[in-house]
């Protein structure tokens, strides 16, 4: 049995922590066992995954408060709980996880990379910080650098990663989970008292400056004006009517009428589904989940040229720069007057692309196969009590 220690920020609704609950759902139970531990303490996920039979710990860390003693009591956790691989997610749980693990005792440690590019006029101080620190330790600590894109990927190796250890792993999805719903048309129409002919038009997206949600408004707003029938619906982390910026930039538009703010969602699949059209408005990504889960309902996607965005939708949708509202209303306008039965096909087609591409039972397969090539160079040098029992 391969024991991997999981060590992330936040067990937050966000991307990266969505694909780790679903890896670790995915993984062989005959082979591995998981546990996680989350920097802070946003347990959203953990239900799910205790559920499973994963267990979950916090080291309670503030998201503005570094604290030295909380790496020694993870460092503490690793000593006592012996996996033989600590596998990190994001920079900060690189950061911490790779220090903690050479305090207890040099186990391996694979990376994971889900930013891209960072902004210093909308990224944090510390989070600058800790990515110089990072470049500066991928030479140092982890054995492998798992990237969740090719661009994440072409990014950090500019920023001084080491080529060798670098490999994409794109995140994958689950088909049985996230599928068509026939019935999903009328019945989120009639959940949000929307139409039952109205066309929708939707984003998936927590509120945060590389989401560009302005960039979102101003191209619905456009819209608007040309087909005053449109609907917009918004869902994700702080996508509510209470959230005082988001609402000025969409009363400003003048669309308020117009538009859904639904906050975080556990009906994702069925939220897609019952759109006409998703996308995306971000400034930047790496691999958004949303896409591909909107892909896998048969929903055609619109999105901003950044991360693998073009890459995942493939001809499938249509590609358009970021932070253009003209374009991005443009593109939105082009779906919708090429018909019903084009975007049918168009949606089909994305649904056998995220096949051949992102199902999730080769992504689980890739971070397996990365997990036991380690547990086997690892028996080769010393044994851990773990894999010592494998090998018998």
């Amino acid at each position: 049995m391969i024991k991997v220690m999981h060590v992330i920020t936040t067990l937050g609704p966000a991307g990266a922590e969505t694909m780790l609950c679903r890896i670790a759902s995915g993984m062989d139970g005959t082979r591995f066992e998981n546990e996680i531990v989350s920097l802070t303490g946003v347990l959203d996920l953990a239900e799910s995954m205790e559920a499973i039979g994963v267990r979950v710990r916090t080291l309670g860390m503030k998201k503005n408060a570094p604290n030295p003693l909380r790496v020694m009591r993870l460092a503490r956790w690793i000593r006592e709980s012996k996996p033989d691989i600590i596998q990190t997610w994001m920079y900060h749980a690189n950061l911490v996880g790779a220090l903690a693990a050479r305090l207890a005792g040099d186990v391996p440690v694979v990376w994971g990379i889900h930013h891209t590019v960072l902004d210093p006029r909308i990224d944090k101080r510390r989070t600058m910080l800790v990515s110089r620190a990072c470049a500066y330790l991928s030479r140092k600590i982890p054995t492998r650098i798992v990237c969740c894109s090719e661009a994440s990927q072409r990014i950090h190796k500019k920023l001084g990663y080491p080529d060798e250890k670098l490999e994409v792993v794109p995140n994958g999805f689950d088909l049985e989970e996230i599928k068509p719903d026939p019935a999903a048309r009328a019945s989120v129409r009639e959940e949000l008292s929307i139409p039952a002919d109205a066309l929708v038009i939707g984003i998936a997206a927590r509120f945060h400056p590389y989401k560009d949600h302005h960039n979102f408004i101003r191209a619905a707003a456009r819209l608007r004006r040309q087909m005053p029938e449109i609907h917009f619906v918004l869902c994700g982390l702080d996508i509510t009517w209470q959230n005082s910026q988001l609402a000025r930039w969409i009363e400003a538009a003048g669309i308020r009428d117009r538009c859904q703010l639904l906050g975080v969602r556990r009906d994702m699949s069925r939220l897609f589904a019952g759109m006409d059209i998703a996308t995306t408005a971000s400034l930047s990504e790496a691999f958004p989940i949303a896409i591909g889960e909107a892909m896998a309902c048969e929903t055609p996607c619109v999105v901003t040229d950044v991360g693998d965005s073009a890459l995942i939708v493939g001809e499938t949708g249509l590609v358009v720069p970021p932070g253009d509202p003209q374009a991005l209303a443009e593109a939105w306008r082009k779906l919708i007057q090429a018909g019903p039965e084009v975007r049918r096909r168009l949606g089909m087609a994305a649904r056998r692309r995220v096949q051949r591409h992102f199902a999730l039972p080769v992504t689980v397969e890739r971070y397996q196969a990365i997990y036991a090539s380690m547990a086997a160079e690892l028996l080769q040098r010393v044994p851990s009590p773990g894999l010592s029992q494998c090998a018998r």
